[in-house]
C-alpha cells in the first residue's frame, strides 16, 4: 500500500464536507496533478465532538462512491499513541505515529552505542547532494542526536509492531510526527532520526518535522520564509539520500502539519517540490469546520445567531479551549472584539473577519484562531448546529472545495 506522490490530509471535524472536501481533488485531477485524499481526525478531535473513528471511515466510503472516485484514498489515525491506537485499528489505514512527547528521553547506552556504530562511516563527512558542502557531523554530535531522538525513534517501533500483527505488513500507511514540540529539527538532525528509523525497520512513507517558525492553527506562518525556503530545501535533499543510504521506502516524503494557510510559504514549497521532483503531505484541520461557520453566518437568520453564539462562548471560555492547542496558536486578546459588537455584526461581516483573506482589512487572525479551537462549542450544540449546517449546504459546500483548491492545492501543487 504506498501513498501517492502528493497527498492532502483534509480534517472534518463534524464529518459534513467529504464530497465538498474530494471535489478539491478532483478539480487538481482536471489541471493535470493527482492529489490523494487523505481524511484525518485526531483522538483528541473525536473525544471532544463525541465521534468514533468509524465515522471518519464512513464519512470518506460514502464520499468516494458518491463522486464515483477510483483511485486511492485513505483515513488516517491521526495522532495517535499505545493509549488509543486500538480504536482505530480497524478503521484506519494510514497511522500517524506521534512521538513527539519521547523527544529527549535518554535511550539505553547500549542502544546509543550501537547506532553510533552504526553511523560510523557519516561521521567527519556527510556529503548529501543537493546541499552544497559536507554537513558538520561529529561523534559527539550523533551521540547528543542519539540521545535526544532515539528513544522516540523506538516509541515508534513499539507502535508500529503493535499495529502489524492486526492490519498486516504492507496493508497502512506509515507517517512519524515529530513536529508538536518546542524546537525544530536541523536536516542533519533528520538524515540521523531517519538512520534510526531505518534500524527500527519501519516503512515511513512519510514524516513530519518541526520546521523553524511557528506553525499556528488556520492562520499565516510566523518566521523568516527565505530561513524556511533553504530549511526545507534541505530537508528535502537529506530524504532522498536517506531513501538511497538506508533503503527506506522510495516514497518516502515530508510531510507539514498545520499546514492549512500559510500562504507565505506555499510558493517556496512548490518551488522546492519541483526543483527535487520530490512528494510531499500537507495536513489541514480545523479550516474546514470554519468554512462552515463563516457559511453559517453568510446564510443570516438562525445560522448568523449561531455563528455569534458560538463566537460569544468561545471568547467567555478562552481559558478553558486554548490550553491544549498552546503549542500552535498565539492570540492576543486585546484585539478580539467583545460579543456585543460581533452580536451587532452581519453576516457578511462575521465571515469577512472569520475567512483568511489577507487583502481584506476587516480579517481578524486572532479571531479565527480562537474559533479554530473553539469547535468544543458547536459540538455541544449537538443537532442545532449540524443540522444548520446541512440545511446551508448549498453555501457552505463550494466555499470549503474553494479554500482547499484554490488557497492550498494550486499554490503547493500546482502554480
Amino acid at each position: 500500500m504506498n501513498l501517492g506522490k502528493y497527498s492532502f490530509g483534509t480534517g472534518d471535524r463534524f464529518g459534513k464536507q467529504g464530497k465538498a472536501q474530494l471535489e478539491a481533488m478532483v478539480e487538481a485531477g482536471k489541471a493535470g496533478v493527482e492529489v490523494t485524499p487523505v481524511w484525518n481526525k485526531s483522538h483528541r478531535e473525536h473525544t471532544i465532538i463525541g465521534t468514533k473513528p468509524a465515522a471518519l471511515r464512513a464519512e470518506a466510503d460514502e464520499a468516494t462512491k458518491a463522486m464515483l472516485w477510483e483511485k486511492a484514498y485513505f483515513v488516517d489515525a491521526d495522532h495517535i499513541n499505545l493509549k488509543n491506537v486500538d480504536l482505530f485499528i480497524k478503521s484506519s489505514d494510514f497511522f500517524t505515529l506521534d512521538v513527539a512527547d519521547y523527544i529527549g528521553q535518554s535511550a539505553e547506552k547500549e542502544d546509543v552505542d550501537n547506532f553510533i556504530d552504526g553511523c560510523v562511516k557519516y561521521i567527519d563527512g556527510l556529503s548529501v547532494p543537493g546541499i552544497e558542502g559536507n554537513l558538520i557531523v561529529t561523534e559527539d554530535s550523533v551521540r547528543a542526536i542519539a540521545n535526544k531522538y532515539l528513544w522516540a525513534v523506538k516509541e515508534a517501533s513499539r507502535l508500529y509492531r503493535h499495529i502489524v500483527p492486526k492490519k498486516g505488513v504492507g496493508n497502512f500507511i506509515v507517517e512519524m510526527s515529530m513536529d508538536e514540540t518546542d524546537t525544530p529539527q536541523s536536516p542533519v538532525e533528520l538524515f540521523f532520526i531517519l538512520a534510526a528509523a531505518a534500524q527500527e525497520e519501519i516503512p515511513v512513507q512519510t514524516i513530519a518535522p518541526k520546521f523553524s517558525g511557528r506553525f499556528n492553527k488556520g492562520v499565516d506562518y510566523v518566521g523568516d520564509v527565505s530561513r524556511f525556503a533553504k530549511e526545507f530545501e534541505q530537508d528535502l535533499a537529506v530524504i532522498a539520500y536517506a531513501v538511497q543510504e538506508f533503503g527506506l521506502p522510495k516514497n518516502l516524503k515530508l510531510s507539514v502539519h498545520s499546514g492549512s494557510d500559510k500562504f507565505s510559504i506555499y510558493g517556496a514549497i512548490n518551488k522546492a517540490l519541483k526543483k527535487f521532483d520530490a512528494g510531499l503531505h500537507v495536513k489541514t484541520a480545523g479550516t474546514t469546520w470554519l468554512e462552515e461557520l463563516a457559511g453559517l453566518a453568510i446564510a443570516e437568520g438562525e445560522g448568523l445567531k449561531i455563528a455569534r453564539h458560538i463566537y460569544a462562548e468561545a471568547f467567555n471560555r478562552m481559558d478553558e479551549l486554548t490550553p491544549p492547542y498552546a503549542t500552535v496558536i498565539n492570540i492576543d486578546k486585546g484585539r478580539l472584539p467583545s460579543p456585543d459588537v460581533v452580536a451587532e455584526w452581519t453576516g457578511k461581516r462575521f465571515a469577512e473577519a472569520l475567512r483568511h483573506d489577507q487583502s481584506c482589512g476587516r480579517y481578524n487572525p486572532d479571531l479565527r484562531q480562537l474559533i479554530h479551537v473553539g469547535y468544543k462549542v458547536a459540538a455541544e450544540m449537538g443537532k442545532e448546529f449540524t443540522d444548520a449546517v446541512a440545511d446551508c449546504e448549498r453555501i457552505i459546500g463550494p466555499h470549503v472545495t474553494e479554500n482547499i483548491y484554490q488557497k492550498h492545492i494550486k499554490p503547493i501543487f500546482i502554480d
